[in-house]
């Protein structure tokens, strides 16, 4: 099957195109935002080919995978052939309500046409789907190994932009486990939160950093795994990948309770509440006891392993891809 989906997320797309087919992603002169291309610091397989918008509509496109709303008109102009109507395609929705949880009705709510994906229980439960034919495929990832080894006592965040996202990533609940232990954000514009934060605060320097730039995915994953734990600090999210990556890296994890964290993370793992006291207080506990924290990395490995596992993400999507095509 010829597939064709934009590169919007980097992880989910990294696992997606693990599977049996060709996929192209569109590729304009500057990379932006609606022609990314080929990742380059993730490790893609040689079946992802990046073309320019004129040479698609020559290509034999079995079925179109839509991420955001726009996608819509540029696949029908790029294409020549309406999604839907004139071609097979589904729409990935990644994210949970952003104006109106309950109540906010998506985009294709009016249409049948078109399946709607969503990536977690909660997103489709939150979400106002319509008459739009809806399922569930939740996350899986490429398994980045065990590579935990808590050397540094320190807690590590991974959130883009946190200081325009303010609450909704819980950016604000970092400077609560400071006192505690020091703490590293990764992330785009990450120092641009820490930073400031630091001097505010008066914090020696390296209590709070932030690191913007890392050059591979798996330098990412080698670099979380040093510290001792990592933080899930987001109130309104959909389910992070970079939380289940740091499971199946065996590292503890201590998680607000909130949206598909709930069922994503079992308490084994290292905490998961709505009370910020008590993830703090485990954060103390696991500095201390490097073999606790490394048993609950353990089980936080093994229940990411089973719940969000490559091979059953890939089977669940060729399963949707081939009905679709039938």
């Amino acid at each position: 099957m010829r597939i064709l989906l934009w590169h919007v997320h980097g992880s989910w797309m990294t696992a997606f195109v693990q599977g049996g087919h060709d996929y192209l992603v569109p590729v304009l002169p500057d990379r932006g935002p609606d022609g990314l291309g080929r990742a380059r610091t993730w490790d893609w397989p040689s079946s992802v080919t990046e073309l320019p918008p004129a040479a698609l509509r020559d290509q034999d496109i079995d079925a179109v995978v839509l991420q955001r709303p726009h996608e819509l008109e540029l696949a029908a102009n790029w294409l020549g052939r309406r999604p839907g109507y004139e071609l097979p395609a589904v729409y990935l929705e990644h994210n949970t309500p952003d104006a109106a949880p309950c109540t906010q009705r998506h985009l294709l709510a009016d249409r049948r046409d078109i399946p709607l994906v969503h990536v977690s229980h909660f997103n489709e439960l939150f979400w106002d789907n319509g008459r739009a034919p809806t399922t569930v495929i939740e996350h899986g990832i490429v398994d980045p190994g065990v590579r935990y080894t808590g050397e540094l006592g320190r807690a590590a965040v991974v959130v883009n932009e946190p200081a325009r996202r303010g609450r909704i990533v819980g950016a604000d609940l970092v400077r609560r486990f400071l006192p505690v232990a020091p703490v590293d954000v990764f992330g785009m514009q990450a120092r641009a939160f820490a930073d400031p934060l630091t001097r505010a605060a008066g914090l020696p320097p390296d209590r709070l950093v932030g690191y913007d730039q890392i050059d591979t995915q798996d330098r990412m994953h080698t670099e979380l795994a040093r510290r001792r734990v990592y933080l899930h600090l987001t109130r309104w999210t959909s389910l992070g990948l970079t939380l289940i990556e740091a499971m199946q890296l065996a590292m503890p994890v201590l998680t607000v309770a909130s949206t598909e964290a709930v069922v994503a993370v079992p308490p084994a793992a290292g905490a998961i509440s709505t009370d910020v006291r008590q993830l703090v207080h485990r954060l103390r506990e696991l500095l201390a006891e490097p073999e606790q924290a490394r048993a609950c990395g353990l089980a936080a490995r093994a229940a990411a392993l089973q719940r969000y596992g490559l091979k059953r993400f890939l089977t669940d999507w060729d399963v949707l891809l081939d009905g679709l095509i039938r």
